[in-house]
């Protein structure tokens, strides 16, 4: 394995991860990337960065983030993103994975990619969730404004210093496994 094809797990890595949060803006800012030639993709998935794809990806971009602000909306986009954020998840590391068989591709795109962005939405649509329950509705716009700022973050480091995204991936991970084992605990009986 090369530099460069560990560089692409990484890039691939950290835009799954930013994908859990948002999932048209990773795929606008690699869109982007590809475009103005800051990242090469793979041959099949070049089309990403044309201009159509710039537009389209852009567009949805906006829309998704908007939609977002609105409570209740947000709680029925989070119902399908899981699903959507582990495709996409999948689709970003196909499209950077560099240099790598077939069977290894997938598997990492699968896995890596899909399982970090669904593990990750998931867990925003928790966050969603609780916060909805607790104040109606009313924090959910602040936890719109985190989830965008860490996916718009995430993608700028993913696809400049894919290494420093990668470790920020794990500390994300980490923090959402601490959180499930301490929700998860049964709770002593008060007797």
């Amino acid at each position: 394995m090369t530099v460069d094809s560990i560089i692409s797990i990484f890039l691939g890595i950290g835009l799954a991860a930013s994908v859990g949060f948002r999932v048209f803006l990773p795929l606008f800012a690699l869109s982007l990337a590809s475009y103005f030639g800051v990242w090469e993709l793979n041959e099949s998935w070049q089309w990403v960065g044309s201009s159509a794809a710039l537009i389209t990806l852009g567009v949805a971009t906006i829309v998704e983030i908007f939609a977002y602000f609105i409570p209740y909306v947000d709680n029925v986009l989070d119902s399908i993103a899981v699903p959507l954020a582990a495709l996409a998840g999948t689709a970003v590391m196909l499209s950077t994975v560099a240099d790598l068989s077939p069977v290894v591709t997938w598997a990492l795109a699968i896995i890596a990619g899909g399982g970090t962005a669904a593990a990750i939405s998931g867990s925003s649509g928790t966050t969603r969730l609780a916060s909805t329950a607790t104040t109606g509705g009313l924090a959910n716009p602040v936890v719109s404004t985190l989830e965008t700022g860490t996916s718009l973050v995430m993608s700028v480091l993913s696809i400049f210093v894919p290494v420093i995204a990668f470790v920020v991936v794990i500390f994300i991970l980490f923090i959402i496994f601490k959180l499930y084992k301490k929700f998860s605990r049964p709770k002593a009986s008060n007797r």
